[in-house]
């Protein structure tokens, strides 16, 4: 409840404070439409609220109003095997979300970046040198700035020969001096130095945007959508959102002077507030959305402190008394509650679209190229009849900001499966078989007891207990009392709630041994057996985290993309990115990733090899592999060049005499114990080949942005 827009229209802001200061009598036409709204969404997915509604009951362990229980069954045991794999599916989501402590979110740039050059190289061979002088000469001042020998031979549209200082984004500044040097492309000579200007800025851009996501606590935000989304079946997040966030800090004389930043914010939203628009089977089909919050006097006051929110609207709708009142299903999640009304508002925030004539009832500053539209993207907030605020969708592009990410995916429907739905079934036959055991038991461990009166003396108690004596009539043939034994089918029961707890495991595709069951036979009593195992269970959560990648992390990363480019833009991070959501790639494990890489490594290790594999981007993913921060592990190639100055001087072969004793002419002397021979240069101590650095020189493509050999 603490976002708020920039404010991107000077003359609109001016228009929305001068009407805080009349009551605005224009709304009846917009909050009716926005109710009406509202109305249609509730009706809509009333089945999906009985869905959750038990789903919510089988995660609590509670029986819903339409189990009954006959007079006999005396057991109201409720096994929560739902509860149990849905932590199990809610772990395994969040292990995937925040793997090596970071989101599953990486910028990018394109195959082809346009307006930023992807790869510029400098040559630092004389003899190259002299073949750029020779193409200088050619072309008469300086060479042609097209990629000479990239794929890509043409000139971007507007672009020049001369046109490459353009076209080096972030990295113009840093290579000012030896801008007569570059070449646009990669080098084919193994004495270049290349730059990668479209990394740098993607690389800039992707540091920003995790910095402001842990900046607004995304990762609680995060989990609590995951959690909906393994229980319900959709995972809901808004966003981004600009806050102004309090940083402590003391000046110098000990006074309290806290720094106020504006920062973007994400939002969790609960899938019980959230209504989306019922013809639409995911959010980009949504016409829109509507968002119902519970706020207090104090919340609701709290709102004319933000962009566009009006006052008198404000004060009105507290005037007329707290309306909140609580929906049935919140009364059943709240243990059947008495009370349906709160010391509450209810207020509705909409996202969508209203028509032109509308906004220009309430004096909306609409620009001039949108006049002509039917309909406009609004934001709208309502309470007790009174339209809080209004405003024209201030993202570009226009976007609802919502995001819903399906457990599993339904069709037909905007809202997803979860597990507890998939296992209803399963989970009351679990309750039955359990229910029929607890009660058989009962009756099968105590003794039935049938008596004769006429053989026993009138008026005894008749209760059972250890020494209990019982009178019998003189002379009164036969017995008195008969013993009955219950038959115990236990064991059977049993059987078929095993039973049903294995289909349980079939319907949600978490098998048991996935979260801790013991006693696993078969192929699971290996290593490699139940390596197996847990491989094959990862299939149906790898189906999750990619709904995830897709529906909420890569559509949230391209948001926050947007807004740093509309709101807060900076020129070193401009060129053509993509944002692209990597979750499925934490679930390789990373003893197997790292196998891998060195496998591989060793493969390109081969001098042959060695020029066609990107060096700095393989000892990175091994770091990664190994749960190791690769920014602190890993040199840029300037560091690198200072390191491998460093280890000549250690390096230097003893002074020898021009021939050595006994020896034949011309011949250099043996190496002393300890030194290496003559002419060993760093390259064969690093063991990189002739000319490399070998690994240490590997470039950091977030950082340095370049990569090459040193001679």
């Amino acid at each position: 409840m603490e976002e708020e827009l920039f404010e991107t229209d000077a003359s609109s802001s001016l228009k929305d404070k001068a009407k805080d200061d009349t009551v605005d009598t224009k709304a009846g036409n917009l909050v009716g439409y926005v109710m009406g709204r509202f109305e249609e969404a509730e009706d809509a997915r009333m089945i999906d609220e009985e869905r959750w509604l038990m789903s919510y009951r089988n995660y609590r362990g509670l029986y819903g109003p339409e189990t009954q229980f006959t007079e006999t069954e005396k057991s109201r045991v409720f096994v929560k095997i739902t509860k149990t794999k849905v932590l199990a599916a809610y772990g395994q989501i969040v292990d995937v979300l925040f793997a090596n402590n970071t989101y599953p979110l990486t910028v990018d740039p394109t195959s082809l970046p346009e307006g930023v050059a992807d790869t510029v190289h400098m040559e630092t061979n004389p003899q190259a040198e002299q073949g750029i002088d020779q193409l200088r000469d050619a072309f008469g001042k300086k060479p042609p700035r097209a990629p000479l020998f990239g794929p890509n031979t043409e000139l971007q549209p507007g672009d020049t020969v001369y046109s490459i200082e353009r076209r080096l984004g972030g990295m113009k500044d840093q290579l000012a001096p030896v801008m007569e040097k570059l070449i646009e492309g990669p080098s084919p000579s193994p004495t270049a130095v290349t730059f990668h200007p479209a990394m740098i800025a993607a690389k800039k851009m992707q540091k920003k945007i995790m910095d402001q996501l842990e900046e607004s606590n995304a990762n609680k935000q995060l989990r609590l959508a995951a959690f909906d989304c393994a229980l319900f079946g959709t995972g809901i997040m808004k966003g981004p959102f600009a806050i102004n966030k309090e940083y402590p800090n003391w000046d110098e004389e000990g006074t309290y002077n806290p720094i106020i930043k504006t920062v973007p914010s994400t939002a969790y939203v609960s899938i019980w507030n959230f209504y989306p628009d019922p013809d639409s089977a995911n959010m980009d089909e949504a016409e829109f959305v509507i968002e119902r919050h519970k706020m207090s006097r104090s919340q609701l006051r709290a709102l004319k402190r933000r962009p566009y929110f009006r006052s008198n609207a404000i004060n009105s709708a507290i005037e007329r008394g707290e309306s909140y009142e609580r929906k049935y299903w919140e009364l059943a999640m709240e243990d059947d509650r008495a009370h349906d009304k709160a010391e509450r508002f209810e207020v509705y925030e909409y996202w969508g679209y209203v028509d032109t004539e509308v906004l220009k009832e309430h004096d909306i500053d609409i620009p001039r190229d949108l006049r002509d539209l039917d309909q406009l993207s609004v934001n709208a907030w309502i309470c007790n009849g009174q339209v809080l605020r209004l405003v024209m969708n201030p993202f570009k592009p226009s976007i609802i900001p919502y995001f819903a990410a399906p457990y599993e995916v339904n069709p037909y429907s905007f809202f997803g499966v979860g597990i507890a739905e998939n296992m209803t079934d399963t989970q009351q036959l679990m309750n039955g078989f359990m229910r029929m055991a607890v009660d058989n038991a009962v009756l099968s461990g105590n003794l039935i007891f049938e008596v004769d009166e006429t053989n026993l003396v009138p008026g005894q108690d008749m209760t059972l207990y250890p020494g209990k004596i019982f009178r019998r009539q003189g002379g009164a043939p036969g017995q008195a009392l008969f013993s009955t034994k219950f038959q115990n089918v236990t064991g059977e029961l049993m059987q078929l709630f095993d039973k049903a707890r294995v289909l349980a495991d079939e319907s949600t595709g978490f098998p048991s041994f996935a979260h801790g069951q013991t006693g696993v036979s078969g192929v699971g009593r290996t290593a490699s057996g139940i390596s197996m195992l847990m491989s094959a269970a990862n299939g149906s959560i790898r189906t999750v985290i990619k709904n995830i990648d897709d529906y909420l992390i890569a559509p949230l990363g391209k948001a926050l993309f947007s807004f740093n480019m509309q709101f807060d833009y900076d020129p070193e991070i401009k060129g053509d990115l993509e944002v692209k959501a990597q979750g499925t790639e934490s679930l390789m494990a990373n003893e197997v990733r790292s196998q891998r890489l060195m496998q591989f490594l060793g493969v390109v290790s081969n001098p042959v090899l060695a020029p066609f594999a990107k060096m700095d981007y393989i000892v990175r993913e091994i770091a990664k592999s190994m749960d190791l921060d690769p920014d602190k592990l890993t040199n840029s190639l300037a560091d690198a060049a200072v390191q491998a100055e460093i280890l000549k001087q250690f390096v230097q072969p003893a002074p020898q005499p021009p021939e050595a004793a006994g020896g034949p002419p011309g011949v250099p002397a043996p190496a002393a114990a300890g030194q290496p021979p003559q002419g060993a240069g760093v390259a064969d101590m690093t063991g990189g080949g002739a000319g490399n650095i070998g690994v240490g020189a590997a470039a950091r493509p977030g950082e340095q942005g370049f990569s090459g050999n040193i001679q």
